[in-house]
């Protein structure tokens, strides 16, 4: 078993800017379409080719950083990144060093974008990773490795592509889960990225450092690449903890170098000694004019959307929802828009909409593999059915059954569908009679709620459910058992 060390992180997340084109030229963007047939001179690194900025991208780093409060430089210009590599063919990278489109900000860390088996001990509840900068660059071609053969696809070479770097403020491999799930809300919902690791819109670099005292400097700083998924980063940041402190009890110095996640085999493999920043020989791109962000920042600012965190804080004060609730309701812009739907009812109480959503509808939904979005039944026909539960016509158990129903024929009247099933609520005659019937059968709870256990009403309403063949509404068998037991 290794010693206990200090365990500092930081990330560098790379992530596509949603744009109907490249970053310097008119190419489209694209994914798994045919190879190289989305290239030209400039994606290409042809001699003589000149870039031409993407307003658009432009913007949407902007919103990104409004959207994460950053801060942005009166002026932000151009640099190019010197390597050689057969993924960049110009042998250099256009992208931004001293001056970037954003600096600082933070992304608050949300308690259910923990790993499960952390969330309900989350060692630093609320915290909130603060960011160094966001830039924007081009990304490279991809290139696919088969045995001694390598062969590279340039659609995606000159995508937009901002790269967001965090201060060293992550501690453990769930922070750094929960950091990207995150981040890859805000940016969803701000309609900044798909953000989808699968596509490779989203890429994840993980820089970690170990060392015994908190007096201690900064352990050589060991980065991992080819991390292709959330869990992923949460497994190679568990492993590289673990190999690094083994190397240090047994006395073996780490060499700050880049490292090669292997998913399959559960470990990292060195690529290369770690290159520093002058190693590149930035310098600024003489192609491309610095531009001002003032002017952008304005056009940009009133398509800010509302923040998940904002949007949750809000449902807890005008709906009286619970903290998770409305966390799980703010996480989906769909299901945020369906609840939204719902609750505009002025019938409905929003803390009753919320619970039938989340715990009735979804669970129906799942169960179909149909995603909130694409939910056959409007808000206003879940909002009709929940007005019958409201108004006393329907039970709870009895309003799922005909949402089943109208999950098969969306078009079909609630009432008429409850009406249909033998769902006609008893008179107040009836319900009378069943709750005397119910008193009379059981004297023994009868007793023991009148010596104070109150829970055992519940036991009677049953009964009265039962008796009532489940036309009875529970809730108001309840009430009228409980003045007839005073």
């Amino acid at each position: 078993m290794p010693s206990i060390y200090l365990v500092t992180i930081g990330l560098e997340v790379h992530c596509q800017a949603k744009t109907e084109t490249k970053m310097f030229c008119s190419c489209r963007t694209s994914f798994a379409d045919e190879p190289n047939t989305h290239t030209c001179p400039v994606c290409l690194g042809l001699p003589g080719a000149l870039p031409v900025l993407n307003r658009h991208a432009i913007e949407k780093t902007l919103l990104a950083g409004l959207l994460i409060d950053c801060s942005s430089p009166e002026i932000s210009k151009w640099d190019r990144k010197n390597y050689f590599y057969p993924d960049m063919p110009k042998d250099y990278q256009t992208t931004q060093m001293d001056l970037p489109l954003c600096l600082g900000g933070e992304v608050p860390l949300y308690d259910h974008c923990y790993p499960t088996d952390v969330r309900k001990n989350i060692p630093r509840p609320g915290l909130k990773v603060r960011l160094n900068r966001i830039h924007l660059e081009e990304d490279v071609a991809k290139s696919t490795h088969l045995g001694s053969s390598s062969i590279i696809d340039f659609n995606r070479a000159g995508t937009p592509l901002m790269e967001i770097v965090t201060e060293p403020d992550i501690e453990t491999s769930a922070e750094a889960f929960s950091f990207l799930n995150s981040l890859q809300m805000i940016l969803r919902q701000g309609g900044i990225s798909d953000a989808d690791m699968e596509k490779g819109q989203l890429r994840c670099d993980v820089n970690i450092s170990i060392r015994k005292n908190e007096s201690d400097p900064l352990g050589n700083r060991i980065e991992l690449k080819n991390l292709n998924s959330i869990s992923a980063v949460r497994r190679a940041i568990d492993y590289e903890i673990e190999r690094q402190s083994e190397d240090l009890d047994q006395g073996i110095e780490q060499v700050q170098s880049t490292r090669r996640w292997d998913d399959d085999r559960g470990e990292s493999q060195l690529l290369r000694t770690k290159e520093d920043a002058h190693d590149y020989r930035y310098f600024s791109c003489p192609d491309l004019l610095p531009i001002r962000t003032a002017p952008i920042l304005e056009k940009v600012r009133p398509l800010l959307t509302e923040r998940p965190h904002d949007r949750a804080a809000r449902y807890e004060a005008e709906f009286g929802v619970t903290t998770y609730d409305a966390a799980v309701l703010s996480s989906d812009l769909p299901l945020a828009e369906y609840f939204e739907a719902l609750a505009a009812n002025p019938k409905l109480p929003g803390k009753k909409a919320a619970n039938f959503l989340l715990n009735t509808l979804l669970g129906l939904l799942n169960e179909r593999s149909i995603a909130i979005a694409d939910a056959p039944l409007s808000a206003e026909k879940t909002g009709q059915l929940l007005e019958l539960v409201e108004s006393g016509q329907l039970a709870l158990n009895q309003a799922k059954e005909v949402l089943l129903v109208l999950l098969e024929s969306p078009e079909k009247d609630p009432a008429a569908v409850a009406k249909e099933m033998g769902f006609e609520p008893a008179d107040a005659g009836e319900l009378e009679a069943f709750c005397d019937q119910a008193i009379e059968a059981n004297p023994k709870q009868v007793a023991e709620i009148k010596a104070g256990n109150e829970k055992l009403i519940n036991y009677l309403t049953g009964q009265v459910m039962k008796l009532s063949k489940g036309k009875a509404n529970p809730k108001q068998v309840t009430e009228i058992l409980q003045s007839k037991l005073q």
